[in-house]
């Protein structure tokens, strides 16, 4: 008679592990779908008031430039350039002087403590990332309130772990959850804070990660429709579906869109490095003349201040003679880079989709006086130009085409967004550039690293070797860490290891590395070597 065979390679107790970390894990997701939602409801709170706060500073600042109109000329202009200068320099002094790390969209930020690169503050980024942001975009800043709102929601996530003492990994999966959360409240865009999540913070579509945004953005989302109403954020009139004809010209807007955010990406961090060397004026004074310049063109065109909301419903109603339209859009891109030059909080996405959607509109406007049978609607473009933009610059073009969907409901785009967007993308990767978030990443730990900037606790760094990479095929003992470094495990297909000085480590190697705050090179040095791209620092 026969008798019960094992498996290949599995024994009993193999098989009794395996069951006992699929209940671990269904454990772990019963446990983390009740802390997600609260994560979300939070944030959903949070993104709502924050919202609400920037609509009165843009009511306040519109009404101070009216009053300052009445004024003797000399007096409403000064008084009105030198508001928009106080404004902006003190929300630079807040950033510098209690929370650098909230500087900029705060993207980068999450990024680094979700590859536990760099630690969270909660209280402190939630605090000073509020009230600068208030202070930046109420100043008239070409920034945007969705990066705030996303490393704010990151803090909510933070919060709530420790509140609820999670573990590691149900800490760093909740932040990103709450990071997924602000960007679905910021636009009443659930599925896209999902993939962005996915496809851009954590670039891991595990189960757990995957119900832990789910639930996050949906919750977020729903708390942001209750307060805020349900319109979506961009009002597009009905158009109809763009004829066959059209798509070799939203071929072309995805071909400029590549360029353009390759121009975007280089220009942000040139800007970045132009006020770098400004860092040691006292007070917030880059931010505070930048300011005063922003002020100024305010007097004129108060319309091309602040996030730009009402600039892209104007651009979409395809209004507007060429020539204004291009003098709009240089005059966007000199303001974007400069107000996210100096420093303060303030994101990329707003700007980015009031750039896009210009450009869009030049290209149906073109398109249509050339061919105006096989373009249909100018405004259309306009729509897809966003988008396209998007996966330029930010690399994610899933994200893109789904953000751009929900804010506009606009859902007859999908097949000129699905166009564009790839072109715009493989394009910007055919430049090799580099993802916008990846290189602000880059530059912040390059810069600690110069500086000599610690980090606030010991790191606990996991990496996976690429092919090709400069750790591809190298001892432990070669690759030159310094003390405070120390790999502590390899993860190698189904089984680890704790490596020593002759440990080679090979491609698809998972290893996980204990960095002390005395050793903040090293992290730079781990991801240069685990990475294909990079080069020794």
């Amino acid at each position: 008679m026969g008798s019960a065979v094992e498996p290949a390679g599995l024994t009993t107790g193999d098989i009794q592990r395996e069951i006992r970390d699929v209940a671990r894990r269904h454990e772990r997701r019963r446990r983390l779908a009740p802390r997600a939602a609260l994560v979300g409801i939070l944030a959903g709170l949070l993104a709502a008031a924050f919202r609400l706060t920037l609509a009165a500073c843009d009511r306040g600042r519109d009404a101070f430039f009216r009053f300052a109109h009445t004024l003797p000329s000399p007096l409403g202009f000064s008084l009105a350039v030198g508001a928009c200068g106080l404004a902006a320099g003190s929300a630079l002094w807040l950033v510098r002087r209690f929370a650098p790390e909230t500087a900029g969209s705060g993207i980068p930020h999450v990024k680094a403590v979700l590859h536990r690169l760099r630690g969270m503050k909660w209280r402190r980024v939630l605090l000073v990332k509020y009230a600068s942001g208030t202070l930046g975009l109420g100043a008239g800043l070409a920034l945007g309130r969705e990066g705030p709102t996303v490393q704010m929601g990151g803090a909510v996530g933070q919060m709530v772990s420790r509140w609820l003492r999670s573990r590691a990994r149900e800490r760093n999966t909740l932040v990103a959850a709450g990071a997924g959360a602000g960007l679905a409240a910021a636009f009443n865009a659930p599925l896209a804070g999902v993939i962005f999540v996915l496809e851009e913070l954590r670039r891991d579509f595990a189960p757990g990660a995957l119900t832990a945004a789910f639930i996050a953005s949906v919750s977020a989302d729903v708390v942001a429709r209750l307060l805020l109403g349900q319109q979506p954020v961009l009002r597009v009139a009905g158009s109809p579906v763009p004829p066959l004809a059209s798509l070799p010209l939203f071929l072309v807007l995805g071909l400029v869109a590549g360029l353009l955010g390759v121009a975007f990406n280089r220009s942000l961090l040139a800007s970045l490095r132009l006020f770098e060397r400004a860092s040691c004026w006292p007070l917030g004074l880059p931010a505070a003349g930048v300011g005063i310049g922003i002020g100024a063109i305010g007097w004129f065109a108060p319309q091309l201040l602040g996030g730009g909301g009402s600039l892209v419903e104007t651009t979409l109603t395809a209004q507007g003679s060429l020539t204004l339209l291009f003098g709009f859009l240089l005059m966007r891109f000199v303001m974007t880079m400069l107000s996210y030059g100096t420093g303060t909080a303030g994101g990329i996405f707003a700007p980015l989709l009031v750039i896009g959607a210009q450009a869009g509109l030049l290209i149906g406007l073109l398109g249509h006086a050339v061919w105006a049978g096989a373009v249909g609607s100018p405004a259309t473009f306009a729509v897809v130009g966003m988008g396209a933009l998007f996966a330029a610059i930010v690399r994610a073009p899933l994200t893109g085409i789904v953000l751009i969907l929900e804010m506009t409901e606009n859902y007859q785009l999908m097949l000129p967004l699905l166009l564009a967007c790839f072109s715009a993308y493989a394009l910007a990767d055919l430049l090799r550039e580099e993802p916008i978030y990846e290189a602000l990443l880059e530059r912040d730990l390059l810069r600690a690293s110069r500086t000599r900037e610690e980090p606030d606790e010991t790191l606990l760094l996991e990496l996976k070797i690429e092919e090709d990479a400069p750790f591809d095929g190298r001892r432990v003992g070669e690759l030159g860490l310094p003390p405070g470094c120390l790999l502590v495990t390899v993860h190698r297909g189904s089984h680890s290891e704790v490596p020593t000085r002759d440990t080679v480590l090979r491609s698809g190697d998972r290893i996980a590395a204990v960095v002390a705050p005395t050793a903040a090179d090293a992290v730079v040095l781990l991801r240069h070597g685990a990475e294909k791209r990079g080069r020794p620092p």
